[in-house]
């Protein structure tokens, strides 16, 4: 094809689920899970920090609260976000190699679904909550990963572990890692293991085990340091990183067991309408944190996870049904066609 603003169109098979993405890939749905179950676990993350925006009691927290919800540090904490920075990546790149097929200018295409992503999180920063993370995804990928697709897939692997290696010596999480949790999953991508995520058992039981040999002795040397120590921080952020590897690796061995179907069902329309999801969580958190009241820092553990549960029963339910009917959700629809530049389908074909 020889102009820009015509999108592939994705098939569907005769049960109404699509064989293909939007961009016209080959879906990988173990991709779809681990998104879904990574938006639910940042959200878990996520709920009393958001729903401080509105809070305007001070600061309260006792100690029986803090040690009631000292299992959000250990399971939940930077533990989700690494999987749903690396999928970030992911996409990236399937994208970059499915629009190279489709238009001349690929890279132009993912700088204006970048400027696009980076208006949204802004809007989300300024309106809803200053800890989006939408805004730090959009500017590292102007600032990493659109470059980076210039450079050999060997610089591109060796640069991501540069990037994930430095913050972790330096004593930081969060954030810092995001530049390079991205090129991981550019690397793998751009290496072809993406494409065999779904055809392999022992590749990811042999790296969960890994995972779990170095997340244990992480784990008990975060929960032995003191919060505030200077080794702290960097406990924290390497268990954080192999306690995802863990979750992914199992969630990857799982979908080979009779469990496949169930976790689809749960997940993948979650992981599908990521966008919309994360945005309206954080309004549905707002709403809720109005109608409990108190400070946050007083919710227990069952607290937080009725909220959750609050939050993510009812977005399954209408991606559920919404997916159904529309090829995408309503906001990746919107970016998709910012993307392409071109109004792409939304209904699916009867």
């Amino acid at each position: 094809m020889s102009h820009e603003t015509r999108p592939p169109k994705p098939e569907a098979t005769g049960l109404g689920r699509p064989t293909t993405t939007s961009s016209g890939r080959p879906r990988v749905a173990a991709l779809d899970v681990l998104r879904g179950f990574a938006l639910c676990g940042i959200l878990l993350a996520n709920i009393k920090p958001i729903a401080h925006m509105g809070d305007t009691t001070p600061v309260t927290q006792s100690v029986a609260a803090a040690q009631d919800g000292a299992w959000l540090g250990l399971l939940v904490d930077q533990r989700f976000f690494p999987i749903f920075s690396f999928l970030f990546g992911v996409g990236f790149s399937l994208l970059l190699d499915s629009a190279g097929r489709h238009v001349l200018r690929p890279r132009l295409l993912l700088l204006r679904r970048l400027l696009v992503l980076l208006a949204l999180g802004l809007a989300h920063m300024f309106l809803l909550w200053r800890g989006d993370i939408l805004t730090v995804y959009a500017v590292v990928g102007l600032l990493v990963l659109l470059p980076s697709t210039w450079l050999p897939r060997r610089v591109v692997a060796g640069l991501a572990a540069v990037l994930i290696a430095t913050p972790l010596s330096l004593g930081s999480n969060g954030l810092p890692l995001v530049p390079g949790l991205f090129l991981l999953g550019s690397a793998l991508t751009r290496y072809g293991v993406i494409d065999r995520i779904e055809r392999s058992v022992r590749v990811p039981a042999a790296l969960g085990l890994v995972f779990t040999a170095g997340a244990v002795p992480a784990l008990w040397l975060q929960i032995e340091t003191q919060i505030g120590d200077a080794t702290f921080s960097f406990w924290f952020a390497l268990a954080g990183l192999l306690i995802a590897g863990v979750y992914v690796c199992v969630l990857l061995l799982l979908l080979r067991t009779p469990l496949r179907p169930a976790l689809q069902r749960v997940f993948a329309p979650l992981g599908r309408m990521a966008l919309t999801n994360y945005l309206s969580a954080t309004l549905l958190v707002l709403v809720a944190a109005h109608v409990i009241g108190g400070s946050p820092d007083g919710w227990s553990s069952a607290t937080v996870l009725l909220l959750a549960g609050a939050v993510l029963v009812p977005q399954w339910l209408v991606s559920t049904l919404w997916l159904r009917r529309y090829r995408q959700g309503p906001l990746e629809w919107l970016w998709r066609w910012a993307t392409w530049a071109h109004r792409p389908p939304l209904r699916r074909a009867p």
